[in-house]
């Protein structure tokens, strides 16, 4: 017999049931009270039945444990004021960023800490970037350098992403605006306004701070034996011509390059030194071994991003350099005798590698001349620069040494509306960063 109550029958289908198979026995004492106690439990399972029916609907699934758990109830928040940078409805402000807001509930992201989806329009900065396949990466450089690396992998959880004229970001309110002023100083028509030269210089002595100390504001640099300072643009200039006069001057970049605020520009001067690296014995061929070739890139690349603040009055600049120079191969004779040749010996080579690293951020005015001093550092080209290079090589005493030479870097802002730029508070600072080398 099915069981009342149970999915096989329903609790109408079960009492229909008792009646067909009590009515011969109405009038029976015990047939009366078994079938009131059938009805009541009829009755009790259904409601049970419904209870649990009423309750799997109002919880929801979860698909790891294949249960199902109340939700957490979620304190209702205010909707988020408008931050620093969002441009309500019909008005129109070509300083801030424009960006439109999706509701945090709606991707079903977790917004505990009050966390905001916002897509801001960066088309207005990579329209005019034509040699860079992704400028949007640099954005992101820039946000990750005044939020932190450690804000985007922890807690609250945060989303930054960039693409096809787009930077997408989930976060607080707070951290959305500080996201705000790093994209206004991006798209902002100010940002269009200056564009910057970079000169990199080379010399062979550093006796040039003798007669240019009194013009030189120093600036804090961090890296050891690293220097950085501040000149008026006169000075700058007068500096710059006091120095291409010399012989041992020897410049790497055009004055004439131009590189745009927002961008990212690298001076590379770079050739190969091969060399042979080790020897690989094969006495079923002649001369017995294979000599197995490398070579080692040498010489320096120097990166330079720029970018304005909000104002337009200051300047900060992210510098990396990095500068490889083989010193000399230091020659090894190797045995590998054959039948034909037991004493016989081959040569090879083991670089001798001197290297440079530098990463600054440095700060300072866009009416200045920022100059960086590297220090004496490993100079690729210095020596080979020099005519009298080849005759020098060929006497019996080495008097050349290894190359080194002072590297100075000179950045000046050009304004591009053909007006003196704004003129901002004297004082150059670096600027500490969280990002721990990565950006």
């Amino acid at each position: 017999m099915p069981r009342i109550g149970s999915a096989g029958i329903s609790s109408s289908q079960g009492l229909g049931l008792l009646l067909s198979t009590e009515v011969l026995a109405v009038f029976n004492p015990t047939a009366i009270a078994r079938w009131a106690s059938c009805w009541l439990l009829l009755v009790s399972c259904g409601m049970a039945q419904e209870r649990t029916w009423r309750t799997v609907s109002n919880e929801t699934a979860v698909a790891d444990q294949g249960a199902f758990e109340r939700p957490t109830p979620r304190a209702t928040r205010p909707e988020p004021r408008a931050v620093r940078g969002e441009v309500p409805e019909g008005e129109v402000d070509l300083d801030r960023p424009v960006y439109r807001t999706v509701a945090a509930g709606s991707l079903g992201l977790p917004n505990d800490a009050g966390q905001v989806w916002k897509q801001y329009d960066l088309r207005a900065y990579t329209a005019r970037i034509t040699n860079t396949k992704r400028p949007e990466r640099t954005v992101v450089d820039w946000v990750l350098r005044e939020t932190g690396y450690e804000a985007w992998h922890g807690e609250p959880m945060g989303i930054l992403s960039a693409g096809q004229g787009v930077l997408n970001v989930y976060h607080t309110p707070e951290m959305q605006q500080v996201v705000a002023e790093v994209v206004s100083r991006f798209t902002s028509p100010k940002a269009d306004s200056q564009s910057f030269t970079m000169r990199v210089v080379t010399i062979s002595d550093p006796n040039w701070r003798s007669r240019a100390h009194r013009l030189l504001q120093p600036v804090p640099a961090q890296t050891p034996g690293v220097q950085a300072w501040m000149l008026k643009r006169e000075d700058a200039a007068l500096l710059i011509a006091e120095l291409s006069k010399r012989a041992d001057y020897r410049e790497h970049s055009s004055p004439q390059l131009l590189i745009g605020n927002g961008e990212t520009h690298v001076l590379s001067r770079t050739r190969p030194r091969s060399y042979i690296r080790d020897l690989l014995l094969q006495p079923n061929v002649w001369p017995g071994f294979e000599a197995q070739a490398d070579q080692i890139e040498e010489g320096f690349a120097v990166e330079f991003s720029p970018l304005l603040s909000a104002d337009g009055t200051m300047v900060d600049a992210v510098f990396k350099c990095h500068i490889d120079h083989v010193e000399e191969f230091t020659p090894v004779l190797i045995d590998v005798p054959t039948t034909t040749a037991p004493r016989q010996r081959a040569r090879v080579d083991v670089p001798q590698v001197s290297h440079f690293r530098l990463q600054e951020r440095f700060r300072w005015p866009v009416n200045e001349v920022l100059l960086i001093g590297l220090g004496v550092v490993p100079a690729p080209f210095t020596v080979e620069a020099n005519p009298l290079n080849p005759i020098i090589k060929q006497l019996p005493l080495d008097v050349t040494g290894p190359s080194r030479a002072d590297m100075l870097i000179f950045v000046e802002a050009k304004d591009r509306r053909g007006t003196t730029p704004v003129t901002a508070a004297r004082g150059g600072t670096r600027t500490t960063s969280s990002y721990h080398g990565r950006y």
